[in-house]
């Protein structure tokens, strides 16, 4: 899976699809992912809080390809924290689809009064809940986690889901947790200290 996704799932609540986390929280988080997608694909970079496009060719993801494109459309914008804003007023959408498309995810409408809202269901609760457990897997063992499961972690820990993943591991996993981010590729170690500002920033002044 890929690390929005695995965010998605660990952000929502495994039977409702129902978010664990404050909205402008949840966005920022899988924001975070989408553009930690590109950089591991060697998309774009993110140095001095500037994100910016060092391949254009598409990537096989369609929601990858899409955000790349983006990026490559409003290149007068490439600071981090404005791309963060930006993608996290559609993450949850566009992450819940690719989900749904990929068998994972159930699209479940609702009507109240003149709203219509949306939430995306699991089709399967011990896929809906393996991404949690496999990252705590991974904090209790002893070889370092691969580059992907480092900077979801960091993302975890940024957006205010560390208690997913810890809630019932040990001493050594919470402290192997604190090791993580720092040993963090420069340029994904930066994504993740933009994204806890920024979702500080979001959550201290009650955005939505």
């Amino acid at each position: 899976m890929l690390i929005a996704d695995e965010f998605f799932l660990i952000a929502h609540n495994d039977i409702r699809g129902k978010a664990k986390l404050h909205p402008a929280a949840n966005g920022l988080g899988l924001a975070a992912g989408l553009l930690g997608e590109l950089v591991l694909y060697g998309h774009i970079t993110v140095t001095s809080a500037q994100v910016t496009v060092i391949d254009r060719r598409p990537p096989a993801d369609a929601l990858a390809h899409t955000v790349l494109d983006q990026l490559i459309g409003e290149a007068q914008h490439q600071a981090v924290r404005t791309w963060l804003s930006f993608l996290a007023q559609t993450a949850v959408t566009s992450v819940g689809e690719r989900l749904a498309r990929a068998g994972v995810l159930r699209r479940q409408e609702s009507r109240r009064l003149l709203r219509t809202t949306v939430n995306y269901q699991p089709v399967d609760l011990n896929v809906a809940a393996w991404p949690a457990t496999r990252l705590r897997a991974v904090l209790e063992r002893n070889e370092p986690p691969s580059v992907p499961d480092a900077l979801l972690l960091g993302l975890v820990a940024a957006a205010g889901l560390t208690r997913e993943v810890l809630w019932s591991a040990g001493p050594r996993a919470h402290h192997r947790l604190n090791l993580i981010v720092p040993a963090l590729p420069a340029p994904l170690k930066e994504l993740v200290a933009h994204t806890e500002a920024a979702v500080g920033a979001a959550v201290l002044r009650g955005a939505p």
